[in-house]
């Protein structure tokens, strides 16, 4: 008789909290499609003009093969260290570490301008601009933001589920509005430049310019990055192999389906021209929703303005959620001080994780606010690079993890080889070509060292990551994990098979 497989004590996170629904619920909310969409529709078509659609379609491609490489990737090894505990395996030590570095950078500088988004909408509710306008109010009101969201993560997924079920059901009604208002006055006659739908907007010949493309993909990758939250989760869910998986695939597509009806309504109803509501209008560029609110929604055009500011207020408290249980992993595995793997004992959270998370972004956006506004937002601008960077190292994780098993089946050479390698592929040309882009002193805001700021900031922070892990190897306590000693390839998975009941935070057995 076969012996049982051993049960691994985990990590001390909640089990069986989320199911599929959850899950999905949580990786949409990460993303926040409202607030995606305000960030990238305007500068997509400045970069593509009528291609946009065909560049949301093009970028969910690699998105859905690096989906695969998560889902498969967590069939075997259901870690909330996702990109960091798989590249470990993988490749070993350093690079893992240096990819749970690409999650935490980008978590990091993305939560800054989420709350500056939070914060502006917020008072642009009240009375004139003038408040939206006041740099120190909004700031404080963003840190505001980030203590709240932070507050919500410690106290536990399941809290955090059941606000995001609410704040999700209203972008989506919201998003729904719009495209039923955009159309109709489309039809009607009343929309400032009625533009018929065109078939070559999905053409991916049709872009002559493989530079402003490039772009565009990746400000669609921003638009469709937090998907991998599910992932994050995974030891949290009622089927840690299967459930994370699968929402982060529904994820994606929900996400596909959402982006492309929103663009085409939206180019339907204002066209890609340079003036006036044209999405192709610089002046739009920063917010086409605030530019197209009164024309759709009329004396209710602060309906789209609350969406926005719940819809970032909801990200906020999702980006918590990876980051944190990101470097919980880190620190069960040794890759960083044990203090970051502390668990509440009531509320299952990776609690000092969460609050320094929170801690770090709010230094960051209050730092980067009084050095220079430009700055930060030259830092959104390169924020594609970091993701670019650690969805790509999965890919190829997912390729060589499973190299000795790829050719046992046609399905395992396509969903463990051929699509993941092929979405590292795409991500990995989408960087250098962006990367290349930001070295001009003309890209961004900014010019950093006599090359573009955005250039600097973007790589400037994937090199913080490579001091801090040199820093970190200079301590005893970290031998044991660049030894290749407390995290390999046959290390045992610190996530339970079944659901547990944890009287206190234990010691994973490393």
């Amino acid at each position: 008789m076969t012996a049982a497989p051993e049960r691994t004590a985990g990590k001390g996170l909640a089990t069986a909290t989320l199911g599929l629904w959850g899950s999905t619920v949580i990786g949409l909310a990460s993303t926040a499609p409202v607030y995606s969409l305000v960030a990238t529709l305007g500068f997509v078509v400045l970069a593509v003009g009528a291609s946009a659609p065909i560049a949301f379609i093009l970028a969910f491609i690699p998105m859905l093969f690096i989906a695969f490489a998560y889902r498969e990737l967590n069939n075997a090894v259901p870690d909330c260290g996702t990109t960091f505990t798989w590249s470990t395996k993988a490749f070993g030590p350093w690079i893992g570490w240096l990819g749970g570095w690409g999650v935490a950078v980008a978590g990091m500088v993305v939560l800054a301008n989420l709350s500056q988004i939070a914060g502006v909408y917020l008072w642009s509710l009240v009375g004139d601009d003038s408040l939206a306008e006041n740099a120190p109010l909004v700031t404080v009101t963003g840190v505001a933001f980030i203590a709240a969201m932070t507050f919500i993560s410690y106290r536990g997924v399941e809290i955090g589920e059941r606000v995001q079920n609410v704040l999700l059901a209203v972008q989506y009604l919201v998003l729904a509005l719009f495209v039923v208002l955009a159309l109709w006055k489309f039809f009607d006659g009343t929309a400032p430049n009625p533009t018929p739908f065109d078939i070559g907007w999905f053409d991916p010949f049709g872009v002559d310019d493989f530079s402003g493309f490039a772009e565009a993909v990746l400000l669609a990758l921003f638009a469709y990055w937090g998907w991998d939250t599910c992932l994050a989760l995974t030891e949290e869910t009622k089927d840690p192999r299967r459930t994370p998986g699968r929402a982060a695939l529904l994820t994606t597509v929900i996400l596909l389906g959402t982006y492309v009806t929103v663009t085409v309504a939206a180019m339907m109803y204002a066209g890609v021209g340079e003036d006036g509501a044209g999405l192709a209008n610089p002046d739009n560029a920063e917010d086409v929703f605030l530019a197209l609110k009164d024309g759709l929604f009329g004396p209710f055009g602060w309906v789209l303005v609350v969406t926005v500011l719940i819809s970032a207020v909801s990200s906020t408290q999702t980006t918590i959620l990876p980051t944190a249980r990101g470097t919980l992993a880190m620190a069960a595995y040794k890759a960083l001080p044990a203090r970051f793997r502390a668990v509440h004992p009531r509320y299952k959270t990776p609690s000092f994780s969460t609050l320094v998370m929170g801690v770090v972004a709010s230094v960051y956006y209050v730092g980067m606010t009084i050095i220079s506004d430009d700055i930060l937002q030259d830092s959104i601008l390169s924020l594609g690079l970091a993701i670019a960077f650690y969805y790509a190292l999965t890919g190829y994780a997912c390729v060589w993890f499973y190299r000795r098993e790829l050719f046992t089946s046609a399905k395992n050479l396509l969903v463990r080889g051929i699509l993941p390698l092929l979405g590292a592929v795409m991500l990995t040309l989408a960087f250098v070509q962006s990367a290349v882009d930001m070295y001009d002193p003309e890209y961004g805001n900014t010019v950093l060292l006599g090359v573009g700021g955005t250039f600097v900031v973007g790589i400037g922070a994937l090199a913080v990551g490579v001091v801090l892990m040199l820093i970190w190897f200079a301590f005893p306590a970290a031998k044991p994990f660049f030894r290749g000693e407390s995290l390999n390839r046959d290390t045992a998975v610190l996530v339970p098979d079944e659901p547990i009941t944890y009287p206190r935070s234990v010691d994973g057995g490393i």
